[in-house]
């Protein structure tokens, strides 16, 4: 899944699809090779990108955030918190690549 479709909502069911398997098995291909849900995965990959759009962009934490695939600001600041223990906005200002 590359990062194009990150802002999509995306369900187990669509990514199976994708990979042309069932949802039970995606998640045990998961768990197996990668060592976490598909959840869990989704959720890491689009802090990623809302770090990567935070270092090297000036969009709002809202525009960041919808295009990292949450759909809710609050929930992102949340979401990001929890991850890396820091908010949005500290991270920009810690992270940042000067312009």
């Amino acid at each position: 899944m590359g990062r194009a479709n990150l802002h999509r909502s995306l369900t187990l069911g669509a990514l199976a699809a994708h990979g042309a398997v069932s949802p039970r098995t995606l998640a045990r291909l998961f768990e197996r090779h990668l060592g976490t849900s598909p959840g869990k995965w989704l959720l890491r990959r689009r802090i990623q990108e809302a770090c990567t759009l935070l270092e090297r962009t000036d969009a709002t934490v809202e525009s960041v955030a919808a295009a990292a695939g949450f759909p809710d600001p609050s929930n992102f600041r949340r979401r990001f918190f929890d991850e890396l223990g820091t908010t949005p906005s500290g991270y920009r200002r810690t992270f940042a690549v000067p312009r």
